[in-house]
């Protein structure tokens, strides 16, 4: 009798809280809803949630809240002054506009992806300084875990004579400088592995690659109402891929297929490795404030003398994304160096030129053109000497007309529509010189 009414109890309960949960289930369900952009994300990677910085030109401090203990690598770069903190991937929740304004010895900030399961915060600073101490205190009294950076002023003799060997102790260890060019790696492989072989052996198809700008710790533009520009080419890139992709008759490979930083001399490599016949970088411009307004795609190929000061102003703005990712750029391999030193081979220019006249060609159908849509100028990410490149500007984040289409699905539609209508075309008319010259 006693165990048939604790049975009664027992269904009694289970009755009272399913009856609870059907009530809270609209609740549930909302919450759960609203959380749903980074459900996985809050759970697997430590969350940023506060930053502070105090101090002055001579000693300043950085604290970074954290809801647990990471790792923490430090170094510094010249040309122009920076401090780089590489973490294992933060889910940062900070402040909007954080980083934007520094105090001390730090100018301003930012931070974000620059490889998977990495993250990146790079401090702009206001003259050359030295990391003190950097460490990750443990949770207590009540207060998060956080990662703390000490900087104090130095003379320029004394930040040169750091950086030949850089270390940290890191929780009781000796932590050696990562390398950049290892990192950048490691972010391609998905993307960039070698070309598959199908039954038949290797996949000749021609190579196109799809160069998304800026990613991670580099947002590129920004506009007024918040959208970045990183995440407008990548949404522009991906839909361009699957658009070519569809025809079957090219493999196309990305440089990056996510929010990930990619130095600039990383995505060249990629393409000069995949033997790409065809490299197009995809970006969106913005005037700065008080320059006035300009609106419209625009086409650019590689020039050592830009083709007027809006092109050579947008070339050195997009050349400095390592600065702002805080690559090391004096580690960059000979041959890369070279790569951006070189001037295009007088072919591949040729090639390059003809490709920018074809999309121009056909955007002109289905989006609005800059005044002047082909233009040219020095940006090091199309100076792979021996592929055919495009850096495709489409249109400007600053303007509300251009910025409204960006967003627009129907006109990023039509849009890759006609880039993909160019490369039919410019594979077609390269078939057929190649065949009459033999």
């Amino acid at each position: 009798m006693a165990s048939r009414a604790n049975q009664r109890v027992l269904l009694r309960v289970a009755l009272v809280c399913a009856a609870a949960l059907l009530c809270l289930g609209g609740t549930a369900g909302q919450a759960v809803e609203s959380q749903s952009v980074q459900p996985v994300v809050a759970a697997i990677f430590p969350v940023a949630s506060d930053v502070r910085i105090a101090g002055d030109d001579k000693q300043t401090r950085f604290v970074l809240d954290l809801d647990r203990k990471i790792d923490v690598r430090a170094f510094t770069l010249a040309d122009p002054y920076r401090v780089i903190l590489d973490v294992p991937q933060v889910n940062f929740q900070l402040p909007a506009g954080v980083g934007q304004a520094g105090r001390g010895l730090i100018k301003a900030f930012r931070y974000g992806l620059v490889m998977p399961g990495g993250s990146r915060i790079v401090f702009d600073l206001t003259g050359p300084a030295k990391i003190e101490k950097a460490y990750v205190l443990d949770a207590a009294n009540g207060q998060p875990s956080r990662l703390v950076v000490e900087l104090a002023t130095v003379d320029k003799a004394t930040f040169k004579q750091a950086m030949v060997v850089q270390a940290l102790v890191v929780d009781g260890k000796t932590q050696l400088r990562p390398s950049v060019d290892e990192q950048a790696k490691t972010t391609v492989v998905a993307d960039a592995a070698g070309a598959p072989k199908g039954p038949g052996g290797p996949d000749l198809r021609p190579v196109i690659v799809i160069d998304p700008g800026h990613g991670g710790i580099d947002n590129g533009t920004v506009a007024a109402s918040g959208e970045a520009e990183k995440t407008l080419v990548l949404d522009f890139a991906k839909a361009l891929r699957e658009h070519i992709e569809k025809g079957g008759k090219y493999r196309v490979v990305m440089t990056r297929s996510d929010d990930t930083f990619i130095p600039l001399g990383e995505r060249v490599r990629i393409a000069r490795n995949q033997k790409a016949a065809l490299f197009v970088s995809i970006h969106a411009d913005a005037l700065p404030r008080g320059e006035g307004d300009a609106q419209g795609a625009t086409v650019y190929t590689l020039s050592d003398k830009a083709s007027d000061a809006e092109a050579e102003r947008l070339a050195e703005s997009e050349n400095r994304a390592d600065a702002i990712g805080g690559v090391n750029l004096t580690e960059e391999p000979t041959d890369v160096a070279d790569i951006l030193i070189d001037l295009a081979q007088r072919e591949t220019r040729t090639f390059s030129n003809r490709f920018a006249r074809l999309v121009v060609n056909e955007l002109k159908n289905v989006a609005r053109l800059h005044k002047h849509p082909l233009k040219s100028a020095g940006f090091k990410v199309l100076k792979a000497p021996d592929v055919p490149s495009v850096l495709v500007e489409l249109g400007y984040v600053s303007n509300k007309d251009d910025l409204q289409q960006l967003v627009s699905e129907n006109w990023r539609t039509r849009t890759v529509g006609s880039i993909g209508q160019a490369v039919e075309a410019f594979f077609g008319k390269r078939v057929v010189s190649a065949g009459s010259e033999h």
